[in-house]
């Protein structure tokens, strides 16, 4: 288990290199030996996903819908290949990149951190948790995300957590919240502003971490003692999520998400509402914890097929009811994936991005004016391929 950048194992740290760094009693580790360390976690890992793969095949049995979006999904992968793997290659290069960072105990208990090379002053960071349906979620999912917002002069934890059937909901908002807390806790080892933590969920990633969330605040109200502090989370960004889980149950089985293995995922039917923040935050007796929400910014896409846009208009307007301070952004014409993924990859202005790094930096004048005058993101894939895999994605 790799420790060489966890705080917990050593508290002082010194550049020996420009690429390298080094623990207080450990020797410098060349490139080549990071590499190689590298390629041994990312085998271990292919090794574990594997594994999972025909575990949840075995759930699934043979079925016409799952293989033709199984299929579209190695489609709509092969044409964006050349933008991934701009992202993946930067990712590997990059000395500001801290992969495999270990923040539990559990399986997959491990987060990406993506540093900005300016290193002046404590910077702000962003907690990501990525979507994946609950099956094929992936830390390496925001290495997109987390390089552009590093440009952007914002760190970000790029968390993984573990994924049906290796653990049902309950495990994923454990690891959720177990990361948050590290982050938390030592990201100020890294340059991060402790009091400037913004927490960004995309579709499934969502969902666990507004249960994160939400839970952590009822716990709070109730007087329980707690890791980390929800007050500490200055704002939470929802990309395309499901907050009301027994309204989506048939939508997602006809999609292809079969019932039975949703129902799974979530511990079974009657644990629907347990498992939704849109609903659970309504009981009467929890009503106390809204008070102590940030304030939730809920992004969709009115063209979204894989969640329908209305599983965050009733949120937003079910959270503003309560007395939280919500808002919800919608984006026309965009589908699931446009928002994180073929957006991200075709460069240049996009408001949803621009909107996050603006909120983020909102009254830090130094550092708007530096953004104002970043060069645009760059174009990591074709207009033409960009168009094609909108036009298969399973999503």
């Amino acid at each position: 288990m790799e420790t060489v950048d966890h705080p917990l194992y050593s508290s002082t740290r010194r550049r020996c290199s420009a690429n390298v760094l080094q623990t207080k009693n450990s020797p410098c580790l060349s490139r080549s030996q990071s590499l190689s360390r590298d390629i041994g976690h990312a085998a271990s890992e292919t090794y574990l996903i594997t594994r999972l793969t025909f575990i949840l095949l075995r759930y699934l049995g043979v079925g016409r819908r799952w293989m033709l979006r199984l299929l579209a999904l190695g489609l709509y992968a092969m044409l964006l290949s050349p933008g991934f793997l701009r992202v993946i290659y930067k990712c590997c290069v990059s000395s500001n990149v801290r992969r495999g960072i270990v923040y539990g105990d559990q399986p997959r208990n491990r987060l990406d951190l993506y540093l900005p090379k300016n290193r002046d002053g404590s910077k702000p960071v962003v907690v990501f948790v990525t979507g994946g349906a609950w099956i094929i979620g992936y830390k390496g999912w925001g290495a997109l995300l987390g390089l552009q917002l590093a440009e952007r002069d914002i760190i970000v934890a790029s968390l993984d957590y573990r994924n049906f059937p290796q653990g049902t909901i309950s495990n994923m908002i454990e690891d959720v919240s177990r990361g948050i807390s590290f982050v938390c806790k030592n990201i100020a080892e890294y340059g991060g502003d402790p009091n400037r933590i913004y927490l960004i969920g995309q579709s499934a990633g969502a969902h666990i971490s507004s249960c994160a969330l939400f839970q952590q605040a009822i716990k709070e109200s109730e007087g329980e003692s707690t890791s980390w502090s929800v007050s500490q989370i200055k704002a939470y960004f929802g990309l395309s999520g499901a907050y009301n889980l027994p309204n989506l149950v048939e939508h997602f089985d006809r999609r292809g998400l079969h019932r039975s293995i949703f129902l799974s995922m979530m511990e079974g039917e009657e644990s629907l509402k347990r498992f939704s923040p849109e609903i659970f935050i309504e009981d009467i007796n929890v009503r106390n914890a809204v008070s102590t929400l940030p304030h939730i910014l809920i992004f969709h896409g009115t063209a979204d097929i894989s969640i329908p846009p209305d599983a965050s208009i009733t949120f937003v307007e079910t959270l503003k009811k309560l007395g939280a301070r919500a808002e919800l952004i919608l984006y026309e014409g965009k589908t699931h994936t446009d928002l994180f993924v073929q957006d991200p990859l075709r460069g240049g202005k996009d408001e949803m991005f621009d909107y996050i790094v603006d909120y983020i930096h909102a009254g830090d004048v130094d550092a708007l004016a530096k953004v104002a005058t970043a060069p645009p993101r760059k174009r990591l894939c074709s207009e033409p391929l960009l168009k094609l895999a909108g036009m298969v994605s399973p999503f």
